[in-house]
């Protein structure tokens, strides 16, 4: 039996979280708990709330499954959960659905992502689901096939877990569309995300100013092998991160270039 904590960035209610609620239950020898924030935290990035009481309040999906709404970010509510708030132990957390892709870059903004880090950084395996809707679409997306293609690699990713680190973080990204006509999996790398931001300044009624970050839709290169190619070309991007950012390359070149051990 493998024990799912279900979470993500957008809300407890938000329709992706369903979808990947429901898919995850039809696996064999399932079992899903869902502990997510009570309202949008998306592009939150890591947060450890400390400085305030943190609650907890039960509610139902809108299929009347039972789960655990939290005022606090994603990552909160993730640490909660395998801290106690969910009192069965829990063997891997996924994070989703997205409704927009979290490729390169983003993974530093994205509460998604990071909600999957701090399964990680709590013993666990994470899984951060995404898929790559049109970044301001209209009318409701179908998360059904991407649910199920997710639940379905994530089984596997499960079972080959002997061949991976002890806490894996697992990025998956599955391109937009109707029915499942996913080309393929492609393990890909972190690739580099092309942001087109632009701050605007407005004023206030007391002619006070303030600023919005607006701009287009962000884009990305396209570097063959990488999560922002592979999406793309419509395969389901599936990448390996890990917490250690240390800089390998950079650490030995300039111990050997400044003569440090």
């Amino acid at each position: 039996m493998t024990h799912f904590l279900v979470t993500n960035d957008d809300g407890v209610l938000a329709p992706g979280l369903l979808a990947l609620a429901q898919a995850l239950r039809n696996l064999p020898g399932s079992e899903v708990s869902v502990l997510a924030p009570d309202h949008n935290w998306s592009a939150c990035g890591h947060v450890k709330t400390m400085s305030r009481p943190l609650r907890v309040r039960a509610l139902n999906l809108a299929d009347g499954f039972p789960a655990f709404s939290c005022d606090g970010a994603p990552s909160d509510c993730v640490a909660l959960a395998i801290m106690g708030v969910i009192e069965k132990p829990i063997d891997a957390v996924v994070s989703g659905i997205n409704p927009n892709a979290n490729v390169g870059t983003d993974l530093t903004y994205s509460g998604t992502v990071t909600a999957a880090m701090e399964a990680s950084i709590n013993g666990k395996p994470g899984f951060a689901v995404s898929v790559d809707a049109h970044e301001f679409h209209d009318g409701e997306i179908n998360y059904a096939p991407a649910a199920k293609a997710a639940a379905e690699i994530i089984q596997r990713l499960l079972a080959e877990k002997a061949q991976t680190s002890a806490q894996p973080i697992w990025n998956i990204n599955i391109p937009y569309c109707e029915g499942d006509a996913y080309e393929d999996v492609f393990f890909t790398r972190q690739g580099v995300r092309l942001y087109r931001d632009k701050l605007e300044k407005r004023f206030d009624p007391r002619g006070k100013p303030y600023y919005w970050i607006a701009g287009e839709a962000p884009m990305g290169l396209m570097d063959e092998g990488t999560d922002y190619w592979a999406i793309k070309r419509g395969y389901i991007s599936v990448t390996p991160l890990e917490m250690n950012m240390t800089d390998d390359t950079t650490l030995q070149r300039i111990k050997r270039t400044l003569g440090y051990n």
